[in-house]
């Protein structure tokens, strides 16, 4: 398993301590440190099942100032995370061919108890 997490979320801490207290050997990947490759995120996408426009958090200031009423393509949203890493929802679990996001937190124990 994967989880790619950003330590200054507490969403993301809470997401690891989960899989933690759990007892799951769990690789943390530190995304916003070591930026996700286009291959990587499009695997993501399709593992999570969803649109990359689905994995955009569209509060951060980033996305309000640069991209907020544009019309996008699912290109552009890959482009637009690998080059702004802060706006991909956190966390995220990987495990096999499927993947969650951890929001709320306990989403991941769902998961974990499912697959």
């Amino acid at each position: 398993m994967k989880l790619y997490h950003n330590p200054s979320c507490s969403k993301s801490r809470e997401g690891l301590a989960l899989i933690e207290q759990a007892n799951q050997e769990v690789e943390v990947v530190k995304y916003i440190a070591n930026p996700i490759n286009e291959e990587e995120l499009r695997s993501i996408v399709a593992k999570l099942g969803i649109a990359a426009e689905d994995l955009v958090r569209k509060k951060e200031k980033i996305f309000r100032e640069n991209f907020k009423g544009k019309e996008l393509s699912e290109d552009d949203y890959i482009q637009m995370m690998v080059e702004y890493p802060k706006l991909i929802e956190r966390p995220i679990l990987v495990k096999g061919d499927k993947a969650v996001i951890g929001r709320p937190p306990e989403k991941i124990l769902e998961f974990l108890q499912n697959n």
